[in-house]
């Protein structure tokens, strides 16, 4: 599997996916060309069922798409096969969803680090990483707690831990402060801008909410299966 470039931009050329539903056939994004320069942070407004974390699900590989492709890093995501593009996924995206996704055996830093350690990376490093990464999201006193007994604002910190440690080139976020309260989702979001763009990452998060899109470098609109850049960011658009 070629190296995928920091520099290089994230590309999307003639995206599209259908779904087959029964004997019909439904479009959720047609044709969809975008380019998103490196350490960008790129929202994604939409309604409810509109296609945004189908959108996200295509850039990072998750799913494949019905026509088009993907480029990342200078890597084209589409003309990899599923191990490759699973490798892919592992080395260079981290994900950040609305559920968090803990595992509840295991301990706070356990779970920043499993994935590090599926990938086999030297434990002794994993480590030194996550408690560097717990300190700067204000969990450095909870590595050893489980899960449950973090707050909800907590549980998206460890989260955002986790998708940052192996220092991926993308952060796909799915409405991230969807299951949290106005004021705990505001500081998770502060801290995931910052530490993204501490790092010289690239952010893309879905969601339907136009307050956080005032954040934003740039703000595109999904809508009838057409992605369109959004002239009023800060407007709210209604679930």
């Amino acid at each position: 599997m070629p190296d995928a470039s920091p520099a290089s931009a994230i590309e999307l050329r003639g995206l599209s996916k259908r779904f087959q539903e029964g004997e019909s056939e439904r479009t959720v994004l047609q044709a969809v060309d975008l380019t998103i320069a490196p350490g960008q942070f790129v929202v994604l407004l939409g309604q409810s069922g509109s296609g945004k974390s189908t959108l996200l699900h295509l850039i990072g590989g998750i799913d494949t798409p019905s026509s088009g492709s993907v480029a990342i890093g200078g890597v084209e995501l589409t003309g990899l096969d599923e191990r490759n593009r699973t490798l892919f996924r592992r080395d260079h995206i981290g994900f950040i969803f609305q559920f968090f996704n803990l595992i509840p055996t295991l301990s706070v830093l356990e779970n920043v680090t499993l994935p590090g350690e599926l990938a086999g990376r030297p434990r002794p490093a994993l480590e030194a990483a996550a408690r560097d990464l717990l300190g700067r999201v204000g969990l450095a006193d909870r590595a050893s707690t489980r899960p449950d007994r973090l707050s909800g604002g907590q549980q998206q910190r460890v989260a955002i831990a986790r998708a940052l440690l192996h220092q991926p080139l993308l952060i796909l976020a799915d409405e991230p402060t969807g299951n949290l309260d106005e004021h705990t989702g505001e500081q998770v979001l502060e801290l995931l801008i910052d530490l993204t763009r501490q790092q010289g990452r690239t952010l893309i998060m879905a969601t339907h909410n136009g307050a956080i899109a005032a954040r934003a470098d740039r703000v595109l609109r999904v809508q009838e299966g057409h992605l369109l850049e959004a002239s009023a960011p800060a407007a709210a658009v209604p679930a």
